[in-house]
């Protein structure tokens, strides 16, 4: 059990070792619209400039800052990697890129990114368009393609995701049916919360403990499988109620926070939740403090939903599908951990080696990942 514990704990760091170390996973947003009594395609990529400069090496001086003259530049290999890595065909037939105006700058929540207008130029319009997108996966598994499809006479954008495993999409030229809608959003809030380290690593530094009890100043192993669930079950309840609670208020527009402090905010919570495994100063009610900075949590899984966007008419079934895959990925989780850490807690190893050891290093990275947030590094 305990080398099945190294192989998840070196899995775990494995995939930390990239896309942890930054405050956002790596995404390019797309808005694709066709437009009734055309054969086109209007898209808007927005790709961000630091995944271009990996990809291209933009900064031809090494300086370490990117000028709007660099990046200019190298205009034509950009919209020629781009143009590479997007393929959009109908009735089986590719479409041809065209540039539809000069390429500009935008400014995102998590940096500068580079705005492509292009038109594709498709022979005619069929039923459904079938895109296959490729951008950054040789680099960078994780990175993901946000998608607002607009269909011809269609008021609201249909939301879609290009990954490594939905590399290809259908664009449909009617709107999506509930079902479609409601499991569309129910996968992206699974992706989203395994692929949210910050939000992970907040949960198990709240769970770390929930196998051991505080006696004396000191850990001590839970005696029952019982009194170890309870404890998991306040703490995950606790979470999922605050941030389903600041979800729906954000993505209903109700309340809004900015997006530098609600980051900001939530790494200082895993700040937080993991010196406590070490100073031992919150003991019985961990699940208080899993509601309050969930509802702050709450706020961050908003502004992924708001990226992907939310279809006005299927609304409801969006948040509900959104926050729903949150929670199944959130649970899937928790039923990994809690009989592995069970099994472990009477072991130096775990008390000492993933209590002690493990919250230490969650402190110093969450705390790294606090300076990135708060000053822009």
């Amino acid at each position: 059990m305990k080398r099945l514990l190294f192989v998840v704990i070196a899995l775990m760091l494995q995939t930390l070792h990239g896309s942890a170390w930054a405050h956002k996973p790596s995404d390019s947003y797309l808005t694709l619209r066709a437009t009734e009594g055309s054969n086109n395609v209007a898209v808007r990529w927005d790709i961000a400039l630091r995944d271009l400069d990996y990809v291209l090496t933009l900064d031809r001086d090494g300086n370490g800052e990117l000028t709007w003259g660099e990046v200019r530049q190298r205009n034509d290999d950009i919209t020629r990697l781009a143009t590479s890595r997007l393929e959009i065909s109908s009735a089986g037939k590719p479409c041809t890129w065209a540039t539809a105006s000069p390429m500009m700058l935008d400014k995102h929540s998590d940096g500068t990114y580079v705005v492509l207008s292009l038109i594709a130029q498709c022979e005619s319009l069929s039923e459904s368009l079938k895109a296959k997108y490729s951008m950054l996966f040789d680099v960078d598994p994780s990175h993901r393609g946000l998608v607002q499809w607009i269909a011809p006479g269609v008021a609201n954008a249909q939301a879609l995701v290009f990954g490594t495993e939905s590399a290809e999409q259908v664009l449909a030229l009617k709107p999506a049916s509930a079902w479609q809608t409601l499991s569309q959003y129910l996968r992206d809030g699974v992706w989203h919360i395994w692929i949210g380290y910050d939000h992970i690593l907040f949960l198990l530094s709240l769970l770390l403990p929930a196998v051991l009890i505080r006696q004396a100043g000191k850990w001590e192993p839970a005696p029952t499988l019982r009194g170890s669930f309870i404890e998991v079950l306040k703490v995950v309840t606790a979470f999922t109620l605050a941030h389903s609670i600041t979800l729906s208020l954000a993505a209903l527009q109700i309340i809004s926070l900015p997006s530098r402090l609600v980051e900001s905010v939530i790494a200082a919570s895993v700040i937080v939740a993991a010196l406590n495994n070490l100073r031992g100063t919150i003991d019985k009610r961990r699940w208080v403090m899993a509601f309050v900075f969930g509802l702050i949590h709450g706020f961050g899984f908003a502004s992924v939903l708001a990226d992907l966007g939310l279809p006005q008419e299927a609304l409801v079934l969006a948040l509900i599908g959104f926050n729903g895959g949150v929670e199944v990925g959130q649970l899937t989780i928790v039923a990994v951990f809690l009989p592995l850490a069970f099994w472990l807690r009477r072991t130096k190893f775990y008390r000492v080696g993933v209590l002690t050891g493990g919250s230490t290093i969650v402190a110093l990275l969450a705390t790294w990942w606090l300076l990135q947030r708060m000053f822009d590094l």
